[in-house]
């Protein structure tokens, strides 16, 4: 198993199968799926697709969402990564990388996201020397909001999709 890279309370390394049961609380959760697109699974079958859809990713782009694993305890508790955005265009742009988080809600609020989001911005930009990162955030969703303006994400537009309003929010590697 492969670790990607470490932050002070967090390990960032590939998803396992046995991560399925933390996809499936996050997934199966209304309150994690709020500001998210696509729908809810139910199954343990279907959280171990998620994972092989992931790790699929991971064989032809060389990148893709990661576990975040505390360190303390070894607890999943969510994912964090780049995603290589090639199968479907969001905001109306395809072949771009997106550097996205999903946790579950018992670790709201203390940190992670952002300690997560900045150790995968850094991995992109200084080890895979990546020129831009983009994401998007669903209008209303203020914490993410603010993780990607404390990760020094400019906001570029908003866009309808889905029936939502989105921000598009991009960054650029220094040189």
């Amino acid at each position: 198993m492969k670790i990607f890279t470490e932050t002070e309370r967090l390990i960032l390394r590939e998803l396992q199968e046995e991560d399925a049961a933390g996809i499936l609380a996050m997934d199966k959760d209304p309150e994690v799926l709020r500001f998210l697109p696509g729908s809810m699974i139910d199954s343990i079958e279907e959280a171990v697709q998620v994972v092989h859809y992931i790790r699929k990713q991971y064989e032809d782009n060389g990148i893709g969402r990661w576990a975040m694993v505390r360190k303390e305890d070894q607890a999943f508790i969510g994912w964090c990564g780049i995603k290589w955005v090639n199968d479907r265009p969001t905001n109306g742009k395809i072949d771009y990388y997106d550097i996205g988080y999903r946790m579950l809600p018992a670790y709201w609020g203390q940190g992670y996201g952002y300690e997560a989001a900045a150790s995968c911005m850094q991995y992109g930009f200084e080890v895979l020397l990546l020129e831009e990162l983009c994401a998007s955030v669903m209008e209303g969703n203020t914490a993410s909001m603010r993780i990607m303006e404390k990760l020094g994400m400019q906001w570029v537009e908003q866009y309808e999709e889905e029936g939502s309003s989105w921000n598009w929010y991009v960054k650029k590697r220094a040189l």
